[in-house]
């Protein structure tokens, strides 16, 4: 959160555009990089970053503080604009674009993911999930939400993101798991 972030906003509702500019500036970096871990397309993710920034500019008057930070409801719009994007799109890109310099390292999935996995593989797993699971998994760790901000973003109570973040960390490492069998086993079959 921003020091003075509440002024900024009152002052950005009243058609003070640089202080919206403070914002902007503050949050691009995690909504970009919440919106690029969705559609794992370097441009796509450009394009839906500038249409989250612009909604939430044309609808800040409506904004209203209910106790949470200006970003749960930036990525509310950032997760909205994702479904649309695939609702609309219905393609994929590569996974080569991933830009490994926007990956945060993560204390708690280091523990639970062994490092030599190449992050294709958690990319991979982390698309197999639902999307709220992959919402939970992003903000929670990725971007360092606490559950409280995450429930307001997604808007759900604070044990059911708790329990989609439990769900979730059970997938993940099953099919880590399930991947590095897969390896394992492939390392050593023998073929006639």
């Amino acid at each position: 959160m921003l020091d003075n972030e509440p002024k900024l906003i009152r002052d950005a509702q009243k058609g003070k555009g640089e202080c919206f500019g403070q914002l902007y500036d503050h949050y691009l970096p995690a909504i970009y990089r919440y919106v690029f871990m969705k559609v794992s397309n370097k441009h796509e993710a450009e394009d839906l970053t500038h249409e989250v920034f612009m909604s939430a500019w044309q609808n800040l008057e409506r904004y209203k503080f209910k106790g949470f930070p200006f970003s749960s409801w930036l990525y509310n719009i950032a997760h909205n604009r994702v479904i649309d994007f695939y609702r609309t799109k219905k393609s994929h890109a590569d996974i080569e674009e991933v830009d490994e310099g926007f990956i945060k390292v993560v204390y708690a999935l280091d523990k639970i993911i062994d490092t030599s996995l190449e992050i294709e593989k958690v990319h991979a797993a982390l698309q197999e999930m639902t999307d709220e699971q992959q919402d939970v998994i992003l903000m929670r760790f990725m971007e360092d939400m606490s559950h409280r901000d995450i429930a307001a973003a997604m808007n759900k109570t604070e044990g059911a993101v708790r329990l989609i973040q439990h769900r979730a960390m059970q997938n993940l490492r099953n099919m880590l798991s399930d991947k590095k069998q897969d390896t394992s086993n492939d390392n050593g079959r023998t073929t006639v």
